[in-house]
């Protein structure tokens, strides 16, 4: 049965496009052309990625993706978020908002089929089972594997698939400098020139999740010019 990937995007050249090298992937292409539609198509289809537009009509791609993200049937739904505004605020507000990764117009159709493959194995990963429960813990971080749960102190937090990842290789790999293409693989699966600055606004998102001061950050220290770490007091 082949990954069905909504695509969604009032300009239906660029779905055209799109679509054409998707299913030449092998996968099935499903299409929406608004925000309100696009819902619709996620209630009943569910498909397992999207590829949001930011600008369109009705409801809009961070409307949109703040009603997945709130709707537990849907949440984990992975998005990826396209844009023809190149400012980086519009970019940061939609990783804010839980897009797993976004594309700039104009963009080139092969990036954009590698980065569907590359969020969906990811994705895949993340879901395999264990014969065992696999729980990490680590001064008041307690992340358990299979459920995709999180608490800090007993208190439990909702993180995006992005940012539970980034936690675990935080956990995982305590006192350790990771560097951001390290931690790029280890959370959506593939690292990228720019990227950067996504991944530090995930890494923001994180702070004000599981910090008790997000500007005096207890846990996941920042190594100027090289990356984050896990501090190695929280070890």
């Amino acid at each position: 049965m082949p990954q069905r990937i909504l695509v969604v995007d009032d300009d239906l050249a660029i779905i055209k496009v799109v679509r054409g090298y998707l299913e030449q992937s092998g996968y099935q292409v499903l299409a929406a052309y608004d925000g309100e539609t696009a819902l619709h198509i996620l209630r009943r289809e569910r498909p397992d990625l999207v590829i949001l537009d930011l600008m369109l009509p009705q409801r809009d791609g961070r409307e949109v993706t703040r009603i997945v993200r709130a709707d537990q049937t849907l949440a984990a739904t992975p998005i990826i978020m396209l844009t023809a505004r190149v400012e980086d605020t519009d970019k940061i507000v939609g990783l804010e908002l839980g897009a797993d990764d976004y594309i700039t117009k104009p963009f080139n159709a092969h990036e954009v089929v590698a980065r569907v493959n590359a969020l969906l194995r990811r994705t895949r990963l993340d879901q395999l089972p264990s014969a065992t429960p696999r729980v990490l813990m680590c001064a008041g971080l307690r992340l358990d594997l299979d459920q995709r749960t999180a608490e800090v102190n007993g208190r439990s937090v909702e993180l995006t698939r992005t940012e539970f990842n980034l936690l675990q290789a935080f956990i995982e790999n305590p006192g350790y400098t990771l560097t951001r293409d390290d931690l790029l693989e280890k959370a959506v699966g593939y690292a990228y020139e720019g990227m950067g600055r996504a991944l530090d606004t995930h890494i923001r998102n994180l702070r004000r999740k599981i910090e008790p001061d997000p500007d005096d950050p207890t846990y996941i220290e920042t190594v100027y010019g090289v990356g984050y770490r896990l501090n190695k007091d929280c070890v």
